[in-house]
């Protein structure tokens, strides 16, 4: 195998992908820590939770729009549930289900943490790159959306 080889190229990229988000990762989580007060895990749940138009979502629907398992989401809205971030109410519709919603310190943190997070973005990720790079990136991130969107997680017919 060469370093023109296709599959060296591909290998070389996912890795450098994979240490890309590892590190970048750390450094926000860092940030976000010290000066927000709240995990990224708690970041980012919050933040689906404030991008929704309704003051709670059903903790299925919020699993689904972060992408994240069920069980995950459950085991990490009873720790934030336990620091009074969020709480957990039976869903009005049809009770088989919880709904999340804010509490006011909820709330609070997310507003507080949101600048510390966008800082964070933008001296660990968004300053190392041009406009150019952030723009090809962009492209980038979207053709490896719209792949898997197009069912590219299927496995391939075998020969």
């Amino acid at each position: 195998m060469t370093d023109t080889d296709p599959s060296s190229r591909a290998s070389e990229a996912w890795a450098r992908y994979r240490r890309m988000r590892q590190v970048l990762d750390a450094a926000v989580a860092r940030d976000l820590e010290r000066e927000g007060d709240l995990s990224l895990p708690e970041y980012e749940v919050l933040a689906a939770m404030d991008a929704t138009e309704d003051q709670c979502i059903r903790v299925s629907a919020l699993a689904d729009r972060m992408g994240w398992a069920h069980s995950r989401l459950s085991r990490q809205l009873g720790r934030m549930q336990r620091r009074g971030l969020i709480a957990r109410e039976p869903c009005e519709l049809d009770g088989r289900g919880d709904d999340v919603v804010f509490t006011a310190a909820g709330t609070g943190s997310l507003r507080a943490a949101a600048r510390a997070h966008r800082d964070a973005v933008e001296r660990h990720f968004a300053g190392a790159l041009d406009e150019r790079q952030l723009e090809a990136l962009a492209d980038i991130a979207r053709s490896v959306e719209d792949h898997a969107g197009r069912g590219a997680d299927v496995d391939p017919p075998s020969a």
